[in-house]
């Protein structure tokens, strides 16, 4: 019995091993793919029924698809920083109850003292790249180069920003500019286009900038095949106002939002093949995910939560759990993933990997994936933490979620209103919160409540780095 057992299990050992001993051999690289406001229902493997996600779904099919895989916030500035630095973004300031985001006036931005995802590969002697929507201060002194990336190919924030007073006061206002269709013209969203350290184009040319950012991650494959890199490829879309190029433009069923999310899946496409022209799709971790969850204010504009409620800015499901896909084939041992995991995890998993230690002068928020990812063992992460702003909002442990305060996606959804007792939900059994269940389990609310204290005796939050404006 236990010889037939130890050579029923010896082909998981076997692969295994085999995937770390080829990672000993020569580094796993890492790409990170972060859509912009892209929701949960908005990719046919994740039950869209008329977009058209072609190879999403074949890196669902050789890779895993976790169901349960959450940001560090449910809007863009923190939503980044908690990916870049493995670390609740109340930590760092770069979440505010002033501000949601940072803005072309904003005085600040990511502060030196933290290590991003980048700076912490560099250690390993990975070659770096940020294309796209960056965030996290347009300031020269806070633009990827100075935050551990050798190049950047992007937009400085949000593709919405840099309208000028005067269109703003023709059109009637941000509400109106964006949702009347004939006000979408480039030049009314003066957002510029950065190479490294240089502005190359404004406005940004966003009718062609998601084959753009697709080709600039492709010649960095192709210039940097013979070392280790890492690619954080951020697309600013669909967030609107949305865009598309004259070959995506009318061929989703689902409309012009469809077919911004057709084009990013193309790209995506363009970019695993250019990994298997090189030789490297065996050697590469690709990870797709969305920065938060759709922005339903803008009707079908916005994207789709699926089965989950509410979107963007709010600490609902939909605004903070977000369609993921791992994939690497033949090294992690493809599925259905139903675990808890989080943006902030990757700097863990991605240092795990790569064998470089964690910092050990800060906490971090940021727990170890490569047991699910290689071996389909439960990780260490038993709780998740949703704030907004720099507010703790709800708390998840295990498939319990406790909501200490709602409020509503900028008014949508209504206001702030704080629970005592907490609503309570059990997310495996309602994903889409819909049934409070705190009255009959008091016991599983005293234990988040326990975690609550222990969580707040130890946070000690950053200067806000949002709130100054000039």
């Amino acid at each position: 019995m236990h010889i037939l057992r130890f050579f029923f299990l010896l082909p998981l050992f076997t692969f295994v091993h085999s995937a770390f001993a080829q990672n000993k051999e020569k580094p796993l690289n890492f790409i990170v793919i972060f859509a912009d406001d892209l929701g949960y229902g908005d990719l046919s493997s994740f039950g869209h029924p008329t977009i058209q996600t072609p190879n999403l779904d074949q890196m669902v099919v050789q890779g895993q698809k976790w169901t349960q895989f959450y940001v560090g916030a449910s809007v863009c500035t923190p939503s980044r920083a908690a990916l870049l630095t493995g670390r609740l973004p109340v930590r760092s300031g770069m979440s505010s109850d002033k501000y949601r985001v940072l803005f072309p006036n904003s005085q600040n931005g990511l502060p030196n003292s933290e290590i991003t995802l980048a700076e912490q590969l560099k250690k390993a002697n990975y070659r770096t790249a940020c294309i796209g929507k960056w965030h996290l201060g347009h300031q020269k002194k806070h633009l990827p180069l100075q935050n551990g990336f050798d190049y950047y190919f992007g937009i400085p924030y949000s593709n919405d920003m840099d309208t000028p007073q005067s269109v703003y006061k023709e059109k009637g206002g941000y509400l109106e500019l964006i949702n009347n269709p004939d006000n979408i013209q480039i030049e009314n969203f003066q957002v510029p286009l950065i190479q490294n350290n240089t502005v190359i184009e404004r406005p940004a040319n966003q009718n062609t900038i998601t084959r753009r950012y697709s080709e600039e991650t492709i010649q960095f494959i192709k210039n940097n095949k013979s070392e280790p890199f890492f690619i954080y490829l951020a697309h600013s879309l669909p967030h609107v106002p949305l865009f598309a190029s004259k070959e995506a433009l009318g061929k989703s069923a689902r409309g012009l939002y469809g077919d911004v999310v057709e084009e990013i899946d193309q790209g995506i496409g363009a970019i695993i093949n250019a990994l298997k022209e090189e030789g490297l799709d065996k050697n590469t971790l690709v990870v797709f995910t969305s920065d938060n969850g759709p922005w339903t204010l803008f009707k079908t504009q916005g994207g789709s939560a699926g089965p989950l409620y509410a979107g963007k800015g709010t600490t609902w499901e939909g605004g903070m759990r977000v369609p993921t896909v791992f994939w690497a084939p033949e090294r992690i041992a493809p599925g259905i993933i139903t675990q808890m995991g989080s943006t902030m995890d990757l700097f863990h998993t991605f240092s795990k990997i790569a064998g470089i230690p964690l910092p050990d002068d800060r906490i971090l928020d940021s727990h170890d994936l490569s047991p699910l990812l290689f071996e389909k063992e439960k990780t260490s992460r038993e709780h998740l933490f949703y704030y907004r702003g720099a507010q703790l909002y709800a708390v998840r442990y295990g498939a319990y979620k406790a909501h200490f305060i709602t409020q509503g996606e900028y008014g949508q959804f209504g206001g702030k209103e704080e629970h005592n007792p907490p609503l309570l939900y059990n997310l495996n059994h309602d994903p889409s919160e819909q049934f409070d269940i705190a009255e009959a389990h008091p016991e599983i609310l005293k234990k988040i409540e326990a975690i609550v204290s222990e969580h707040k005796n130890k946070m000690v939050p950053g200067p806000d780095q949002l709130k100054d404006r000039g």
